[in-house]
């Protein structure tokens, strides 16, 4: 599950223009850095760090999309203190793995839909345990959707 997440989340980057990146260690909640070069912007050349969770589980409900958070993942995420923004990307999969492509010799789809959120400055909770996230669905974790996140970090906005 992790590496189709991963390799959808590559996909729209590569449609959007960004460079993907995975650092070596994951200590602060961080699986993937997405980078896009641009000059002539009030940012140039932005960066994006994401925690990616993949899931299989029945999340997506009328408006939005469910997804139950680790404590440790929300407070690493909700900091406006950190120098690169940061994203929570939730890829909703078919249970069966072999629903999560289609392909044939003109095309290749990948199924199902991620979602993004940004936790920056949500406030610090008691629960010890989890949190459970709730993502609009028109927040789709797609190449138009990237490009806004980026024309938005290009501005000197943080999402």
């Amino acid at each position: 599950m992790e590496d189709f997440a991963s390799a959808y989340v590559r996909a729209v980057s590569a449609t959007a223009g960004c460079s993907v990146a995975k650092p070596e260690v994951d200590d602060d909640s961080i699986d993937l850095i997405l980078k896009r070069k641009r000059a002539g912007t009030a940012v140039r050349s932005p960066q994006l760090d994401i925690q990616l969770k993949a899931t299989y589980t029945d999340c997506i409900r009328e408006g939005h999309v469910s997804y139950p958070l680790s404590i440790k993942n929300y407070d690493e995420l909700r900091p406006v203190n950190v120098a690169v923004p940061r994203i929570l990307v939730v890829v909703a999969m078919n249970p069966e793995a072999g629903a999560w492509i289609e392909h044939s010799q003109d095309s290749l789809s990948l199924r199902k839909c991620g979602y993004w959120i940004s936790l920056r400055g949500e406030p610090p909770l008691s629960n010890t345990t989890s949190r459970t996230v709730t993502i609009p669905r028109e927040q789709v974790f797609d190449a138009m959707g990237l490009h806004r996140i980026f024309e938005a970090l290009e501005s000197g906005s943080v999402p």
